[in-house]
Order: C-alpha cells, then structure tokens, then sequence
C-alpha cells in the first residue's frame, strides 16, 4: 500500500467516524467534520499532511502525491 492509499483510506475512516459520533454521540461532533475537510483542502493546496508524515514514519512506501 502507497503513502497516498494509506492517507485517503485513514481521511474517508475519520469522516465516516465523525459522522457516526454526530448522529449517535452529539451533533457537535460536526465540528470534527469540518476539521478534517478542511486538513484535506490544505492538504491539496500545500502538499503538507500530517497523517502522512505519520505513516510515512511507521514505514508506508511514498506514493505521488504527497512529499
């Protein structure tokens, strides 16, 4: 698995996971919603993402898109 699949695959989970905490748990989880669209909007116009420089450091083969 590539850097880049490791990222995508980890942002859908957290999405999906901050919805689920929004319907089930308090709707002010849609905050962590918004965080997480918005590290994924700085994340395509800068090229700088936190998760990947995590999975990078556990050993995650790099990928093209993120540097």
């Amino acid at each position: 698995m590539s850097l880049d699949v490791a990222v995508l695959r980890f942002a859908g989970a957290m999405v999906l996971l901050s919805v689920l905490l929004t319907v089930y748990v308090s709707p002010l989880f849609v905050w962590f919603t918004v965080f997480i669209g918005l590290n994924l909007i700085q994340s395509s116009l800068t090229g700088f993402c936190p998760a990947a420089m995590v999975f990078r450091a556990m050993g995650v083969k790099k990928g093209s898109a993120f540097k």
